[in-house]
Order: C-alpha cells, then structure tokens, then sequence
C-alpha cells in the first residue's frame, strides 16, 4: 500500500468556490450625510432623518463605501424589497442620491439621481 497522507488532493478551483460579496442592510443616515441634505441642500430635516442609505466596501480601504440614498417607505409603498446595495440596481427610480462616503475623514461626494432630477423637471 502507498499511502500519502501527507500530500492533499487538489480541490476545486477558488475562483469556483468564492462566495458573492455579503453587503449591509439598510441603515441610517450619517450624520454628515444628512447634515449635508439639511443645510446644504435646504431640504426638509424630517424627511432626511427618516431617509435610509445602502452602502458597499470600495478599493480604498476598509473606510470607505460606495452610498444610495433612498426612502424606505416610498420603497415599501411600491412593494420593493431593499436587502442591500444591488437590491435597487433594478428599480433606479428609488435612488434619492448617489456617491461616496468615508467614514474615517468624514469625506463624501453625493449627487442626486439623474431619474430623480429628470422627474423634477
């Protein structure tokens, strides 16, 4: 008998065997965010405050994440299920605002939805 405990069999390829990237729920608002929308944009702080935002990890570092913006009960209204980011890929319509956010500097760039902006035209 030739046993070879020693040496492992090859397994799968692990490109196969990555998992798809798990991304957060939805949450509140940063503070820097919405303090941006309220004295910045002049909108309306109680809408802002109840606004939810979706983020997912960028190349930058463990700080900073790609941000949408979107209104939980407008969502709920239209029977959508928001479970993470790609969850709005389908419904662009829902999207308030876009952009950047990092954690640590308290750096952001955010711009309103192009389908937003078109409606209020």
């Amino acid at each position: 008998m030739k046993w070879k405990i020693w040496k492992k069999k090859p397994t799968a390829e692990p490109s196969s065997l990555a998992k798809p990237e798990k991304l957060a729920g939805p949450k509140e608002i940063p503070s820097v965010l919405g303090r941006y929308l309220v004295v910045s944009l002049g909108k309306d702080p109680d809408w802002v405050w109840n606004l939810k935002v979706l983020t997912r990890p960028r190349a930058e570092g463990k700080s900073s994440f790609d941000v949408r913006v979107f209104d939980k009960a407008k969502a709920d209204s239209k029977g959508v299920s928001v479970k993470d980011y790609r969850s709005l890929d389908p419904h662009p319509d829902l999207v308030l605002y876009e952009g950047w956010y990092n954690k640590k500097t308290n750096k952001f760039e955010l711009k309103e939805s192009e389908i937003t902006t078109h409606r209020a035209a």
